[in-house]
């Protein structure tokens, strides 16, 4: 790999230095201490060394280097340990596929005002009697996972959105406790993305309890970066709705968005599959699989319980 193998813009290259420390020394540095640390570890094998995929823990974590090592070892290990969740993500798969035919989950082709992605999620388009909480991870990982390697979207991070009307108690009983708690540790803590605001639209009053329930599962950081909107109108005050879907104000049709990003899960489903050939050896990690795979004492069973108050 040269000297060149980061080209970034004047305003992201500005951007990068305020935000994360990083220069072209810092970065070059980094990449070669990464690599050098990858080559000599015996407990990881077929990781990729490129650097939009390094970069990805280097810049999430500010490039504090033991961060960043720390997270690459989780984000191998939640990938082994979740197969189900994380591995295979192939945009062909036939309920994957319908749920993004669907408008599930899109990344709005535009930006926000920030600059930063923006992923939109309906949960209203999503059926808990006819798919499971599983279908509904793996559609998110695999959009995200496609975004990962773009150095604007690591530099600048993310902007999301979940318009949750249509939300209703069987959206909720196809989660157990200890998976609510599992999807937020390997968010938190294992996937290399920097969530800069989330956006909840239209939650209804019956879901207040488990939203309370999700808030308090998440570090003072994220928690301060979650806004609660009751309309589109107070949504467009914080986003420009230019970029929203044409069904939510903005001008694009939310048809158009889901072909243009399938176009994109297309180019990359190779890379996308090419994932799963990285290992981490999960035997020597105990430390780190008790810690993913803390079950949730004392609250087990499902949002069920929850409803009765």
């Amino acid at each position: 790999m040269g000297d060149n193998e980061v080209q970034l813009t004047g305003e992201l290259e500005e951007l990068a230095k305020a935000d994360l420390r990083e220069d072209e020394t810092l970065r070059k540095q980094s990449l070669e201490q990464m690599r050098d640390w990858l080559q000599k570890n015996n407990d990881i094998t077929n990781c990729r060394t490129d650097a939009p995929f390094l970069l990805r823990f280097l810049r999430t974590k500010k490039y504090s280097l033991p961060l960043a090592q720390e997270m690459l070892e989780r984000y191998l290990a939640i990938r082994q340990l979740y197969p189900e969740w994380f591995q295979k993500l192939d945009v062909n798969d036939p309920k994957v596929l319908e749920l993004i035919d669907l408008g599930y989950c899109v990344a709005l082709p535009e930006r926000d005002e920030f600059g930063r992605k923006v992923i939109f999620t309906c949960t209203g388009k999503f059926d808990p009697n006819k798919y499971t909480s599983t279908d509904m991870v793996r559609v998110h990982s695999l959009v995200l996972e496609s975004l990962l390697d773009d150095h604007e979207n690591q530099i600048r991070g993310y902007t999301q959105i979940y318009d949750e009307s249509g939300l209703s108690m069987n959206h909720l009983a196809i989660w157990s406790l200890t998976d609510i708690r599992n999807i937020i540790k390997c968010i938190q803590n294992s996937v290399p993305m920097r969530h800069k605001s989330t956006h909840f639209l239209n939650l209804p009053a019956s879901a207040n309890k488990i939203f309370e329930f999700f808030l308090a599962l998440l570090n003072d950081k994220l928690k301060n970066r979650v806004m609660v909107h009751k309309s589109v109108e107070d949504l467009k005050k914080q986003i420009n709705p230019d970029i929203l879907p044409q069904e939510y104000g903005g001008k694009v049709p939310l048809s158009d968005m889901i072909a243009s990003m399938k176009k994109e899960l297309l180019a990359k489903r190779e890379a996308l599959l090419g994932l799963d050939n990285m290992q981490i050896d999960l035997a020597k990690k105990t430390k780190l699989v008790d810690d993913l795979e803390e079950s949730v004492s004392g609250v087990a069973g499902s949002f069920r319980k929850l409803e009765v108050d």
